[in-house]
């Protein structure tokens, strides 16, 4: 199983697949790209606004892993959320912002670590689970897709023994939700692309 969790994940992950693919050793089942963060920050910001306990709180994150491509599916959040649509305009914003967010804070000097190790050990656990036989172990993760136009996409996937089981797609979702998805998508298609280009260009 690869994990990579190395930025931009809508570039490498493509370019981890391309490299397998040059090597004639490559599993889509099996290259994941980890964007638990979004999904942990979602439901800790979602967990916020409404006095809930964060680990309780599970908001699917589909799409990729940069600004405006992260989209939180909020409709599908468990337990069930709603907010007026000013509100979820501004957490949806502050969900696909986070990153920079915490970039400003530490003036330029870092950026998320604990977070990021939390929600990098938390993917690798969920994996670890599955392919030990546990059943029902589901995360969201940007992997090899035909969910949408993008060749890459993060959905929920059920993970299994050998690697993804089923890819749980993206389910029923907001007008707002499939606006974010059309807007995301030239952006995701381009940093895929840059990704492949990349490997294509290597000697």
């Amino acid at each position: 199983m690869i994990c990579v969790i190395a930025n931009p994940v809508n570039s490498t992950i493509p370019i981890t697949s391309e490299v397998f693919k040059k090597h004639g050793v490559y599993n889509p089942n099996k290259i994941f790209g980890v964007t638990t963060l979004d999904v942990v920050r979602a439901n800790a910001f979602v967990a916020e606004l409404k006095g809930l306990d964060p680990a309780r709180v599970n908001v699917p994150v589909i799409g990729g892993h940069a600004g405006k491509t992260i989209i939180p599916l909020i409709s599908q959040c468990t337990p069930k959320v709603e907010f007026p649509q000013d509100q979820l305009t501004t957490l949806t914003g502050r969900i696909q912002e986070a990153g920079t967010e915490v970039v400003k804070a530490k003036a330029g000097a870092g950026s998320a670590t604990l977070s990021m190790a939390y929600a990098g050990a938390r993917f690798v656990f969920s994996l670890l689970d599955a392919i030990n036989g546990k059943e029902g172990v589901v995360e969201c993760s940007f992997v090899k897709s035909q969910e949408t136009d993008c060749s890459y996409f993060s959905t929920p996937l059920l993970l299994g023994k050998k690697g993804i089981e089923k890819n749980l797609g993206i389910g029923k979702i907001s007008s707002f939700e499939e606006k974010m998805i059309a807007e995301a998508i030239p952006e995701l298609k381009a940093s895929i692309k840059k990704g492949e280009d990349f490997v294509k260009n290597m000697k």
